[in-house]
């Protein structure tokens, strides 16, 4: 398994350094590709229902947390980004008793248990973050150990069939690209194939019972993977 944890200093700077473009091209209700590609089957597998705990994996400004809190949820969200959270709970002021915000680092498995406090989560999702994090082995083991059995976590991401550095799929490596035209840096990007990403949740206990392919603009070509995992 890929660990690249000896990049996450430089990859939180440049999230600061993007979060406020971020912020301001994203808005309320997030940008389209979000709200058209990502959003309709990640609910679908998700299925929030009223009173669900669910954990925000690397919320960015807020967008889905608000819209988790919306269908009933209470959420608790976090980001390594201390300016990003800053502009989450600013932006979703009006549902600060339905959503807690936090800073916290996906790839420190104690402060992602440490989120957990007394109380397991009936769900997790991650959107459009796992290509994001430096090394996802302590997110799925300490999402695992954090969920409810039988909880969901869905996750979607750059589909790595497709998405690929040199064409190279087998080959886990960091990459640098450009999340959001305009943004004043370049982001790293974590280049994993299926059977890592897929392993890291076999080895924390979950199977996998749910998963879409999303296109964007070619129809044949699809850009992202929408994964539920369940934890047995």
């Amino acid at each position: 398994m890929s660990n690249f944890s000896f990049t996450t200093p430089e990859s939180r700077q440049r999230w600061e350094t993007n979060a406020d473009h971020w912020d301001a091209r994203m808005g309320d209700k997030s940008n389209l590709f979000h709200r058209t590609i990502v959003r309709p089957h990640t609910e679908e597998l998700l299925k929030v229902q009223c009173g669900d705990l669910v954990l925000d994996i690397a919320c960015g400004t807020g967008n889905f947390s608000e819209r988790l809190a919306e269908l009933g949820a209470k959420v608790v969200a976090f980001d390594f980004s201390k300016k990003m959270i800053g502009h989450a709970r600013r932006r979703r002021s009006s549902h600060t008793e339905k959503i807690e915000f936090y800073e916290c680092d996906a790839t420190d498995y104690d402060q992602l248990i440490a989120l957990k406090k007394d109380r397991p989560f009936d769900k997790a999702v991650a959107n459009m973050a796992v290509m994001d994090i430096a090394d996802i082995g302590p997110l799925f083991k300490a999402v695992s150990e954090m969920l409810k059995p039988g909880g969901v976590f869905v996750f979607s991401t750059h589909h790595p069939c497709f998405i690929k550095p040199s064409g190279k799929y087998f080959t886990s490596c960091v990459h640098e690209g450009e999340g959001l035209v305009g943004q004043p840096v370049k982001q790293l990007y974590y280049h994993r194939p299926l059977q890592e990403i897929l392993g890291n949740g076999f080895s924390s206990c979950f199977v996998m019972d749910g998963f879409f392919e999303e296109p964007d603009d070619d129809p044949e070509f699809p850009v992202i993977i929408i994964v539920r995992m369940r934890k047995t």
